[in-house]
């Protein structure tokens, strides 16, 4: 028999096959608790659902192919924190910068001296977050409907703000690299603000470590020949490498 905990539960993973994921305040109407309820519910092991950022949603384990902040922050962490020193020495004085969603970025922005002026445009929040401890930084962000699983923000209306900037330095991240298809990530909502600050940005880098390579995810970014340098922890292997010279993409690599 169903404990009410697991009664509530099966409630919430039944309302998460009609919808991407349930607010905290929408969830406990629906159940007819409180808040804390659902968040003492959940707050132990779930096979189901789980509560990221405010909001109800399935968990990775049940979305094989999908991504969350959460379950990719913690993975691969050596390998960012190599791919941050790397593309450190990228970022200068003055710079207006871009910088994509993701988990690495926001190690790259920590690494940043706090004594350095730039402006920085993001539609993260992981990555807002991250830019606006930086003293000397002007921050912009690129607001609208907020997506819980990728941390994104994507516009309601046709205008961006990179309709009017132009930054000299894009860092776009990549779940895959792949020698046929190019650069993909996980979610298609993030592929306008990406495709959108590559056209705009004068320097275009890609950033992904070796564990993207020979991957390809769902949302295609596109061909290499749209970036200027790949910021990688190893040398890609010898099909992906031809590729990307095809392209003339600049490895930085350690």
């Amino acid at each position: 028999m169903e404990t009410r905990r697991e009664e509530r539960i099966t409630r919430l993973a039944q309302a998460l096959k009609r919808v991407d994921k349930l607010h905290l305040k929408e969830a406990a109407q629906l159940l007819g608790v409180s808040e804390m309820t659902i968040r003492r519910d959940l707050s132990e092991p779930s096979s189901s659902v789980l509560l990221l950022g405010g909001y109800i949603v399935r968990d990775l384990r049940q979305n094989v192919g999908h991504y969350f902040v959460s379950d990719q922050q913690n993975l691969n962490v050596g390998r960012k924190q190599r791919l941050a020193q790397l593309a450190l020495p990228l970022i200068e004085a003055n710079d207006t910068l871009f910088f994509d969603c993701g988990t690495t970025l926001p190690l790259l922005i920590d690494a940043i001296d706090d004594d350095l002026p730039f402006t920085a445009i993001c539609s993260a929040i992981n990555t807002f977050l991250a830019l606006k401890e930086k003293p000397r930084c002007r921050v912009i962000l690129s607001g609208g409907e907020f997506h819980a699983d990728n941390a994104v923000f994507t516009p309601l209306e046709q205008v961006s703000v990179l309709d009017v900037l132009c930054p000299n330095k894009a860092f776009i991240s990549a779940a895959g690299l792949d020698a046929q298809q190019g650069a993909t990530c996980y979610n298609l909502n993030e592929l306008p603000i990406k495709q959108l600050a590559l056209q705009r940005a004068q320097h275009k880098i890609v950033v992904g470590d070796s564990s993207k390579f020979g991957k390809v995810l769902p949302a295609r970014i596109g061909d290499f020949n749209l970036f200027d340098t790949l910021v990688t922890d190893s040398a890609p292997p010898p099909e992906l490498s031809k590729a990307l010279r095809a392209a003339g993409v600049t490895l930085r690599c350690g």
